[in-house]
């Protein structure tokens, strides 16, 4: 894994302005609790921040997907961003949520996970097909419509754009990622 400086560090109360301040304490009064990941550098551009954040705080605790296909979503954007810091953050929600170490390795190798369920594998290929081709042809659209109906694949493309928008702004910050115990960093993509 390539190490890079930081380059938007936290900043502290006396170098925010009060638009900071504010959205700073919005966050930390919501389900996140603290200004961490993506949001020490969306800090800079505070109603950006909340907003993107209240579209975050929807996906990850209100959407109406299941919390496994929303977590394997989430992984599949972050190894196309090779994302580490969303990597290392939902690597533990995706083992808790079911979603199976075989599945979790065959990612962050950047393969195709060799026992999906039918669901795993319906918003996989849909998730693949979107980040890959900027669509997806009408055979994935239909199953994955017949599969989780429309509100599903609505909220599914909304996780697949926020984390896309997430891994753009960590990647673009050379955020730190976290270090949790039995997750390793993901290695480059082979070209």
């Amino acid at each position: 894994m390539i190490e890079y400086a930081e380059r938007m560090p936290p900043l502290d109360a006396e170098q925010m302005d009060e638009a900071q301040r504010a959205a700073a304490a919005e966050l930390i009064a919501g389900p996140r609790k603290a200004v961490t990941g993506p949001f020490v550098a969306l800090l800079r551009s505070p109603r950006l921040m909340q907003r993107l954040q209240k579209v975050g705080e929807y996906l990850r605790f209100e959407s109406s997907l299941r919390p496994a296909i929303s977590e394997l979503a989430t992984l599949v954007v972050a190894r196309r961003w090779t994302q580490q810091f969303e990597w290392a953050t939902h690597v533990p929600l995706a083992l808790r949520e079911g979603i199976s170490r075989e599945t979790i390795d065959a990612l962050r190798d950047g393969r195709r996970p060799p026992s999906l369920s039918r669901e795993e594998a319906v918003v996989y290929d849909f998730a693949t097909e979107l980040l890959e081709h900027r669509g997806v042809s009408d055979v994935t659209y239909d199953a994955c419509k017949s599969l989780l109906g429309e509100r599903d694949v609505i909220d599914l493309v909304g996780v697949l754009g926020y984390f896309t928008a997430i891994s753009m702004v960590l990647n673009v910050a050379h955020a730190p990622a976290p270090s949790p115990q039995g997750v390793e960093p993901l290695p480059p993509l082979p070209r």
